[in-house]
């Protein structure tokens, strides 16, 4: 399968490594190598994260891996795995992850 990384997720992963490489700049090299390798085995493991309907009571077709303390949201479309967030597992993942999803009419 092809891999998209969304603009936001890159982002996200900016952001990740600009706040450890504020103490550590090794560590956020490291996170931000560990976040990209685990996108990667998705190419030919798609299926590999959790649901996240099994997680949390939503009806949607996200998936995620957990990298540290940080989850990364994914969806399998067709050909592709398009990953669309990078969250700390601590924050409110769900209303940032929801907010950004299209209103369905």
């Amino acid at each position: 399968m092809k891999i998209r990384i969304n603009p936001v997720a890159i982002a996200d992963v900016q952001e990740i490594r600009a706040y450890i490489s504020e103490d550590s700049p090794a560590a956020a090299e490291k996170m931000g190598n560990d976040i990209y390798s685990m996108i990667e085995k998705l190419a030919d493991f798609p299926e590999m994260g959790s649901s996240l309907s099994a997680k949390v009571d939503i009806n949607t077709d996200y998936r995620f891996l957990i990298c540290g303390v940080y989850l990364i949201f994914y969806k399998v479309e067709g050909e592709f795995v398009s990953v669309h967030r990078i969250l700390n597992g601590k924050r409110g993942y769900l209303s940032i992850l929801f907010s950004d999803e299209p209103t369905k009419s």
